[in-house]
């Protein structure tokens, strides 16, 4: 029997190594098509716009034709960078608030949909999940005339109020919350703690792989938003960046150099955020928080 099973083992060794290569090159070859537009773009924003124009975005390296122009420009103090830096510092404040009220409030609900027992629990669970298929083009009026009423408008609480309460976060949280073991709500129970104790001491520090994931998806979300703050802000001077950027193309002119460079330099705040919280995400997913 002992020679059977180790005659089997090569094969089957062989087997995973096939598979393990082929999995390889699968996801090389999809990381190959993400990084493309990233790179062309990249090196777009070393270019002049009449080679834009001329040539469009390639990966086509030719150094003679590159250049610091539209960087040095961006930075250079001009009225179009003064703009820019604006628009830049108004997309950070609003990604930030958003991020940080978002995780927190979506993690108090998903608290109690998950460790707590009542009365239409599942129902209210539903509904949360419910809203999730609706379109946000079809919420767009409403919310419109809610923030009128409310005379939010031009104003950055009206950009970030609708979306503190997300679904998709709370429905993140609760089914990370539904894993841990309801001993440690006893276990602080009997150690004196309170409810609002348990919550803040004991589970949020457990759970910073969720928020590290969600922190990650809600900043490029908040960073990335152009549609609802473009119809909430009527300022120039409170747009954000996504906004800014797309003020760049008139009917008299388009800015092409000027706008690939501002938006790769605007992707660095969101590179920063991967770095910040890959640590958590990855120790989370690969040892767990608790082990029961």
């Amino acid at each position: 029997m002992n020679n059977e099973i180790s005659s089997l083992k090569p094969g089957i060794t062989m087997k995973r190594r096939v598979g393990s290569v082929i999995a390889t090159a699968w996801f090389a070859f999809l990381g190959v098509i993400v990084i493309f537009p990233v790179f062309a773009g990249l090196l777009a924003s070393f270019r002049p716009g009449t080679e834009l124009i001329r040539r469009g975005l390639s990966i086509n390296l030719d150094v003679s034709t590159m250049t610091l122009g539209n960087y040095i420009y961006l930075f250079s103090g001009n009225a179009d960078s003064v703009k820019y830096f604006n628009w830049f510092k108004n997309s950070m404040i609003l990604t930030l608030v958003s991020v940080a009220l978002t995780l927190m409030i979506c993690f108090f609900v998903a608290y109690g949909l998950s460790m707590y027992d009542f009365k239409l629990k599942n129902l209210l669970f539903f509904l949360v999940i419910a809203t999730m298929m609706v379109p946000f083009e079809i919420l767009m009026l409403p919310l419109y005339q809610e923030m009128i009423s409310l005379k939010l408008i031009d104003t950055s609480a009206g950009v970030i109020l609708p979306g503190l309460c997300a679904a998709s976060t709370i429905f993140f949280f609760r089914q990370y919350l539904i894993t841990m073991p309801k001993e440690l709500l006893d276990a602080g129970r009997i150690d004196g703690a309170t409810e609002y104790g348990i919550c803040i001491k004991i589970m949020l520090p457990i759970t910073k792989p969720a928020f590290a994931a969600m922190a990650i998806l809600c900043a490029m979300g908040a960073w990335n938003n152009m549609l609802w703050p473009m119809l909430v802000f009527r300022s120039a001077e409170k747009f954000t960046l996504p906004i800014g950027l797309n003020t760049l193309l008139t009917p008299y002119g388009n800015n092409y150099d000027v706008l690939i460079a501002g938006s790769m330099f605007g992707i660095i705040p969101i590179f920063v955020i991967f770095l910040m919280f890959q640590s958590y995400f990855i120790d989370g997913m690969t040892t767990g928080a608790v082990k029961g």
